[in-house]
């Protein structure tokens, strides 16, 4: 078996591997930081959904708890969904970027396709949380497939479209 031909495949999942479990454990470090409250990515989310959700006619206030790593969504004083550090992005956001920096050079390309990436995936996970807040006030039945099934792939689906636009655009670039 001739290793150089997998060399290149074997290197990007190398660096995958390394960028993902890098940040993972930054990652780890920010959220256990602000223990037992909340971390500020999870807090700026869950008041952003709550905006989003009062200017469409779902009046609703994002509150921290006190003791627990979430903030709750609540709409004619009652919590409709609590946010978690799980809910934040910041996880699907590091397997975005971890693939990106992974596949390919790095290339002027990289200064407008990240940041537009990240908030892309911004606005998609702020949409997830207030379709879940509706999920759960119209068919609560189907609130724990929608957030353990349907909505991750969803949102994970948006992630392999940006990775399918990335590799489209760096092999456009690579000289012929």
């Amino acid at each position: 078996m001739n290793w150089q031909e997998f060399k290149p495949t074997i290197f990007f999942l190398l660096k995958f591997l390394g960028l993902y479990i890098s940040l993972n454990l930054l990652y780890g470090f920010y959220v256990t930081s602000f223990e037992p409250a909340p971390d500020p990515v999870t807090r700026i989310v869950s008041q952003n959904t709550a905006r989003i959700l009062s200017a469409i006619g779902w009046p609703s206030t994002a509150t921290n708890y006190a003791q627990k790593p979430s903030v709750a969504i609540i709409h004619q004083a009652k919590t409709i969904v609590s946010v978690y550090e799980g809910c934040n992005s910041l996880n699907v956001m590091i397997v975005f970027l971890a693939f990106v920096f992974s596949f390919g050079q790095i290339r002027k390309s990289l200064l407008w396709f990240v940041p537009l990436g990240l908030a892309f995936l911004y606005v998609i996970n702020i949409t997830r949380i207030a379709l879940l807040f509706l999920v759960s006030l119209k068919l609560p039945h189907f609130l724990y497939f929608s957030h353990k099934y349907l909505f991750t792939a969803i949102i994970y689906l948006f992630v392999m479209l940006l990775w399918i636009y990335w590799i489209r655009l760096q092999s456009k670039s690579k000289p012929s």
